[in-house]
C-alpha cells in the first residue's frame, strides 16, 4: 500500500477510538466494569488475566458480534494472524501465526498452528466441522505452545471450546441468516434436561451461498458452496464426582473451487512450461482488478468434504486433585476439483483433471483418460489422560500428563489422467505441436506420537505471595511412515505426424518421472522446557517473563521428484531411493517473552502487552528447483529470528460503550539458509505471512436498553500489512500481497421479549467500502507469473436469533 492510503488507515483508527467520549456522562453514579474473561489455554479453567500466555479470547457474545461463524472468520480479527484457502482446495486453510504456517498441503507434511476441539487435536481438518459447534469460546494462543500441546505448536494453537450440556432447564436457540449472494444459514440448538443427572443437547446447520465470481464457461460457479451439519453432545453427571462428556459430530460440505486470476503475464522463465507459456497467455484473461467472471473450458466439478467425529471426556474429581480423560476418533473425506486455467474458457490449453483423448493417452494409457477428482481419506484416534491438584498446603499446582494420537491416511490421484495441455514452441520442431502433462499420484502415511508432559507452579511463601514459578516439560516421540507411488510424463504430440518426441529431456520412460511403492519412516524424539516467573503488582496487575519452546515434526515432501539417487529396486523389491524417502528433520524453536496483564481504572480499562523474541534453529526450507514448475527440495538448512509486540487493549469509555484495540507489530528475518548445493540464499527468503503492523479496532455502543430490548451498534476496522514482501524479496515479488484495510459493522435490536424467550434481529456488512485485496498469490502458472484469490467483496445481510 502506497504511504498516503497507510496514513488513511491509521486515521482511520484514530477517528474510531476518538470520535466517542471517553468518559461517564454526569449522574452516572452506578459503577460498572468489564467482565471476567475465563480461559482454559493452560487445560485448565482460569481469569484471561492469570494466565501469562499471549492470548486473544472471543466469547459468545463476541463472536455474534463479529460475524464469526466458522474457523475461516478467525484470521480478520486476530492480529498477526492470517487465514486463507490452499490453492487447489478452497475448503482446506492455511493457517499462519507471527508469521508460522504451512504454504504447501500435504499428508506427509503437520502444520505449526495446532487446531484443538474440547482438547482433541484435530490433525487435518478442513473446518467444516467446526461451523456446526454451538462455540462458547475461541482462544487464539500466539507463539510456541511446546510443553501442554506438544508437537506442531510452533506458532501456536486454537482452541474451541463448546457449550456444554446442562441439566438445569430447557433451552432452544434458532438462528437465520439471510443475505447477498442468496446466502441463507439456519443453525438450530437445544439442550434437553433427560433426568437430574442427565443432559443433551442437539444442533443442526444448514448454510449455503454463491461465490462472487460467476463462470461463464460449464460447470458450477466459482465459490458457490453449501454445508450440512449436525452434532450431538451428551453429558452425565454420574455422581458427585464423575462426569462423562460425549460429542458426535457429522458435517458435509459441497462446493466449487476458486479459479486464480491472472494478473501478470509471463515474462521470467518457465522451466519445464517455457515452451508452453505463449500459447497458455493467449489463451488467458489478464487483469490488475477484481473480476466478475471468469470461464473455464470444461465443466468445472463440484468438490466434496465429509467430516464425522466422536469424542469422549471423564472427568473425576478426588480430594488430592482431577483426573481427567480424553478420547477421540475422527474420519475425513475430501474429494477436490481444482481447474488453474487462464479464465478464458480455453480447450487449446487446460489446467484441468477432466478427460483427455490424444496420441499422447492412445500411446501410454491406449485410449481416452477418465476424470479424476483428488480423494483425501484420513483416520486419527487420540488418548489423553490429565492428572491435576495441589501439593505442600496450595502453594504447588501441578498438571501432568501422557498422550498418544495415531493417523492413517491416503491421498488417491490416480489413475493416469490429464493434468494439464497447451501448444508448444518447441525449439527445432517446425511443425505445430501439443504439450500434454499426464500424471497419477497414491500416497499413504501412517503416523504415531506418543508424549509424557507436566507443569508445576510453585507460590514461595515470599514477597506477600505476590510470586509465582512455573516450570514445564514434555517429552515427545513422532514414528511417521509414508509410500509413494507417482507417474508425471510429459509429452509432446506432433500434428499430422503418427508419432511422439520427448519435450526435452523427459518422456514416459525417464525412471525420474516414476515412483512405484517407494517406502519412507522416520522417528523424531524431543524434549522441550518452559519457564515462567510471574509477579503480582497488584490485585489488577501482573507482569511475567517466560521462556518457551516447541518443535514441529520432520516428514516427508511429495513434491520432491528424486533426482539425486539410486532409483533401482532393493533386494525386496521396494524401490527406497533418495529424496522423498529421505525425508527431512524436525524444527526447533525457542522463545522469550515479556508481557503484562492488567487492569485498571476500577477495571474499566484492560491492556495486555508483550514483547516477544523467538529463535528458530533447523528450519525447514522448502526449494523450488531449477528448471520445474512444482518440483521442491526440503531441507533443514534455515534458521530464522523474529521479534514484535502485541497489545490487547478494552476500554469501558462508558456504561453504553465499549472500545477495543488489538494491535501487533512483527519484525521477523530468515537469517540463514542453504539450498540444496549448500549455496547461502538467505536473501531469497522471506516468511510467508508475516505482516510487520496489524491491528483491529472496534466499538460497541448501546444507543437503548430498555424493558423492550437492547439497541447497539458494532463498528469496526481491520488492517492488515502488507505480506511476503520487503526490499530483500525480489524473488517473491509477484506473491507480495498489499496492504488493506477492511470496514465492517452490525447494528441490532436484541433481548425483545417473544414467546416466553427473547428475539434478535440485526443488520450486518462486511468489508463496506468494498475493498479489493488479495488473500494469496502465486507465481508458478505456464501462463501468468502472478495470480490471485482474491478476498471477499462488500456483503451484507440479517440476522434473525430466538432464544428459550
Amino acid at each position: 500500500m502506497k504511504s498516503n492510503e497507510n496514513d488513511k488507515g491509521w486515521l482511520s483508527l484514530v477517528a474510531l477510538l476518538a470520535a466517542p467520549m471517553a468518559v461517564a456522562q454526569p449522574g452516572d453514579t452506578q459503577r460498572y466494569a468489564l467482565e471476567e474473561v475465563v480461559v482454559t489455554a493452560q487445560k485448565k479453567a482460569e481469569s484471561l488475566q492469570d494466565a501469562p500466555i499471549s492470548l486473544t479470547a472471543f466469547g459468545q457474545q463476541a463472536l455474534e458480534n463479529k460475524g464469526i461463524n466458522s474457523l475461516a472468520d478467525i484470521g480478520a480479527n486476530v492480529p498477526s494472524m492470517s487465514i486463507e484457502p490452499f490453492p487447489i482446495n478452497n475448503a482446506t486453510l492455511r493457517i499462519f501465526i507471527r508469521g508460522i504456517g504451512i504454504s504447501d498441503a500435504q499428508i506427509t507434511q503437520d502444520p505449526p498452528v495446532g487446531i484443538y476441539m474440547d482438547g482433541v487435536y484435530i490433525a487435518r481438518s478442513t473446518g467444516t466441522a467446526l461451523d456446526v459447534a454451538d462455540l462458547e469460546r475461541i482462544e487464539i494462543l500466539r507463539g510456541p505452545q511446546g510443553t501442554l500441546y506438544g508437537r506442531n505448536t510452533t506458532g501456536g494453537a486454537i482452541n474451541l471450546v463448546s457449550k456444554r450440556p446442562n441439566t438445569e432447564a430447557f433451552e432452544f436457540e434458532q438462528k437465520f441468516t439471510v443475505g447477498d449472494r442468496y446466502l441463507l444459514t439456519s443453525k438450530t440448538s437445544a439442550n434437553i434436561p433427560i433426568t437430574d443427572t442427565l443432559a443433551a443437547k442437539l444442533a443442526f446447520l444448514h448454510t449455503e451461498q454463491d461465490g462472487f465470481v460467476e463462470n461463464t464457461g460449464p460447470g458450477g460457479d466459482f465459490g458457490d458452496r453449501k454445508v450440512q451439519g449436525y452434532r450431538m453432545d451428551v453429558r452425565w453427571d454420574i455422581n458427585d464426582s464423575l462426569t462423562l462428556d460425549y460429542a458426535y459430530d457429522h458435517s458435509e460440505l459441497d462446493y466449487y473451487n476458486s479459479m486464480y486470476q491472472s494478473v501478470t503475464p509471463p515474462l521470467g522463465d518457465k522451466g519445464q512450461a517455457e515452451p508452453i507459456k505463449e500459447h497458455a497467455a493467449e489463451q488467458s484473461v489478464f487483469s490488475k482488478k477484481r473480476l466478475d467472471s471468469l470461464a473455464t473450458g470444461m465443466p468445472l466439478e463440484e468438490s466434496n468434504t465429509e467430516i464425522t467425529g466422536h469424542a469422549i471426556t471423564l472427568t473425576a474429581n478426588f480430594d488430592a486433585g482431577e483426573f481427567k480423560y480424553i478420547g477421540a476418533y475422527r474420519e475425513l473425506s475430501d474429494s477436490s476439483y481444482a481447474d488453474l486455467g487462464g479464465g478464458a474458457g480455453s480447450t487449446e490449453f487446460r489446467l484441468d483433471s477432466h478427460g483427455y483423448d490424444g496420441q499422447a493417452t492412445d500411446k501410454v494409457n491406449g485410449g481416452p483418460t477418465d476424470l479424476v477428482k483428488p480423494l483425501v481419506t484420513q483416520r486419527q484416534r487420540s488418548h489423553e489422560l490429565q492428572f491435576s491438584g495441589d501439593a505442600a498446603d496450595g502453594r504447588v499446582e501441578f498438571l501432568t500428563g501422557a498422550y498418544y494420537f495415531s493417523e492413517s491416511a491416503i491421498e488417491d490421484n490416480s489413475p493416469l489422467h490429464h493434468q494439464l495441455s497447451a501448444d508448444a514452441r518447441v525449439p527445432g520442431v517446425p511443425f505445430r505441436t501439443h504439450a500434454v502433462n499426464l500424471l497419477s499420484q497414491h500416497y499413504k502415511i501412517d503416523n504415531e506420537a506418543l508424549a509424557l508432559f507436566g507443569q508445576a507452579t510453585w507460590t514461595p511463601a515470599i514477597m506477600e505471595d505476590r510470586l509465582h514459578l512455573t516450570f514445564g516439560a514434555r517429552h515427545s516421540r513422532d514414528k511417521r511412515a509414508a509410500v509413494k507411488n507417482q507417474t508425471d510424463l510429459n509429452i509432446i504430440e506432433l500434428y499430422g505426424l503418427v508419432m511422439d518426441l520427448p519435450w526435452g529431456t523427459i518422456d514416459e520412460t525417464d525412471p525420474s518421472r516414476q515412483f512405484d511403492n517407494v517406502k519412507a519412516e522416520k522417528d523424531f524424539t524431543d524434549n522441550s522446557f518452559s519457564f515462567v516467573a510471574e509477579y503480582d503488582l497488584s490485585d489488577t496487575v501482573n507482569i511475567y517473563g517466560k521462556i518457551n519452546e516447541a518443535y514441529k515434526s520432520g516428514g516427508f515432501n511429495t513434491r520432491d521428484p528424486q533426482r539425486d539417487g539410486n532409483q533401482g529396486p532393493a533386494s525386496d523389491g521396494v524401490n527406497y531411493g533418495f529424496g522423498f524417502a529421505e525425508g527431512f528433520d524436525e524444527e526447533k524453536v525457542r522463545s522469550m517473552e515479556l508481557g503484562i496483564k492488567s487492569e485498571l481504572m476500577d477495571r474499566r480499562l484492560r491492556i495486555n502487552a508483550d514483547i516477544f523474541r523467538s529463535v528458530y534453529s533447523d528450519m525447514q526450507l522448502n526449494f523450488i528447483l531449477a528448471g520445474t514448475v512444482a518440483d521442491t527440495k526440503i531441507t533443514n538448512a534455515g534458521e530464522a529470528e523474529m521479534q514484535g509486540f502485541e497489545a490487547d487493549i478494552t476500554f469501558m469509555a462508558t456504561r453504553n460503550l465499549l472500545l477495543m484495540l488489538n494491535y501487533a507489530y512483527l519484525d521477523a528475518e530468515v537469517t540463514k539458509a542453504k539450498d540444496v548445493s549448500g549455496k547461502d540464499v538467505s536473501d531469497e527468503f522471506v516468511f510467508f505471512a508475516a505482516p510487520e503492523q496489524s491491528y483491529t479496532a472496534a466499538a460497541d455502543w448501546t444507543l437503548a436498553d430498555a424493558d423492550w430490548g437492547r439497541t447497539s451498534l458494532n463498528l469496526s476496522y481491520n488492517y492488515m500489512d502488507e505480506r511476503n514482501g520487503g526490499s530483500r524479496a525480489e524473488n517473491v515479488k509477484n506473491t507480495r500481497l498489499e496492504a488493506y484495510g477492511v470496514w465492517n459493522a452490525r447494528f441490532g435490536v436484541s433481548d425483545m421479549p417473544f414467546a416466553g424467550g427473547n428475539l434478535s434481529v440485526a443488520a450486518w456488512g462486511k468489508n463496506l467500502t468494498d475493498e479489493e485485496y488479495a488473500i494469496t498469490a502465486i507465481d508458478n502458472q505456464p501462463q501468468s507469473d502472478r495470480s490471485v484469490l482474491w478476498g471477499e467483496p462488500r456483503s451484507y445481510g440479517l440476522d434473525l436469533i430466538y432464544r428459550y
